[in-house]
């Protein structure tokens, strides 16, 4: 009986697959590929580093296609990757101490780290999502699928990699996810989640009106305790700032303070948003805004990285925030502070 798999769909991902391929290998006993139409060399380089390769009609529908990969293993636990991602840490967490043969009760979340090249939101966000799944999990949604069922969660001390957050990736994939998620929304226009997950591909494509519209909508309809409302606050901050609605941010802002004081993506935020309202009002700056900035900076440095937070990004609670600061305290003639503040970012980014 195999315990463990490596289970992946892919579609025209030469470019990425053998990566993928080459870090599960030392995880998993089996590695199935399903290949939803490829006129690329996905296959051929998936079948050479050893894969089990198998095809698939593309049917506009994600979880049926994770669903039929699935289908083809009978490991008590499958790793679901996709072709963009690979194991970058913490491999041991696949042992079968954590995974035992026979599989268990519970879905694992693993951190995916991905790299975003996008004004706002530069840097390596994090996010946990279940993708190590006993046997006879399944998924359902057509896009941003998730898996069915009410298993609980349980963290692994799993990283992957993604790059397809990137601007020159996401060009690749054109509008396939946003033309998906337009479809879900018509038979469902109350989900919340997919509101986010279209918001997000339009902030990745730098359309910052659309971005705003579809968080303000998310935001409207989603539970206090959902999993991904953390994300969801501090990327809407950062849409409505992009859309020039600076009173609709800060408004946001207020409110939110209290579900968030340990957050530094969310002070992070913050500070770029009230000095944006500074230079819009300069009467005001020195009086209101620019003391916020600075210890909103101050108090992402006060707290650390997060990286538990769900949609954090690296480096906001250390060298981002420095720097900064840094930044910060030389448009104000303080060369003292400034310097400080340089040399403790170079520090934390080492």
């Amino acid at each position: 009986m195999t315990r463990l798999a490596l289970v992946i769909i892919a579609k025209d991902e030469a470019r990425a697959i053998g990566r993928a391929l080459a870090s599960a290998r030392p995880c998993v006993e089996k590695m199935i590929v399903l290949d939803t139409g490829s006129t690329d060399a996905t296959r051929e380089i998936a079948t050479d580093a050893g894969a089990e390769v198998h095809s698939f009609a593309w049917c506009d529908d994600f979880a049926a296609a994770r669903n039929a990969a699935l289908a083809l293993s009978q490991a008590d636990w499958n790793l679901v990757l996709d072709a963009d991602e690979w194991i970058e840490a913490g491999a041991e967490a696949l042992g079968a101490d954590s995974l035992p043969p026979g599989g268990g009760g519970f879905l694992g979340e693993v951190r995916i780290t991905s790299q975003m090249d996008q004004p706002g939101a530069e840097g390596l966000g994090q996010s946990w999502i279940p993708r190590v799944l006993p046997r006879g999990v399944r998924y359902e949604g057509r896009i941003h699928e998730q898996p069915a069922g009410g298993l609980p969660r349980r963290r692994l001390a799993l990283t992957v990699g993604h790059d397809g957050y990137t601007s020159e990736n996401l060009a690749r994939k054109g509008d396939r996810n946003e033309t998906l998620l337009m479809a879900e929304l018509q038979a469902a226009p109350e989900d919340a989640y997919l509101w986010f997950q279209l918001a997000k591909e339009h902030q990745a494509r730098g359309r910052a009106a659309q971005a705003a519209l579809c968080f303000t909508e998310a935001l409207r309809l989603a539970p206090a305790d959902a999993g991904y409302r953390h994300a969801l606050v501090v990327r809407a901050l950062i849409a409505l700032k992009a859309d020039g609605q600076i009173a609709e941010a800060l408004a946001l802002a207020d409110a939110e303070v209290p579900n968030w004081l340990d957050s530094p993506d969310f002070y992070f935020t913050i500070g770029d948003l009230y000095l944006e309202a500074a230079s819009r009002e300069p009467d005001r700056a020195l009086s209101e805004y620019l003391p916020v900035v600075e210890l909103a900076w101050k108090r992402c440095l006060e707290i650390g990285e997060r990286p538990d937070l769900d949609g954090a990004v690296a480096g906001r609670g250390g060298y981002m925030a420095a720097h900064n600061l840094a930044a910060f305290y030389e448009t104000l003639g303080k060369a003292q502070e400034a310097a400080e503040y340089q040399t403790l970012a170079q520090g934390l980014r080492t």
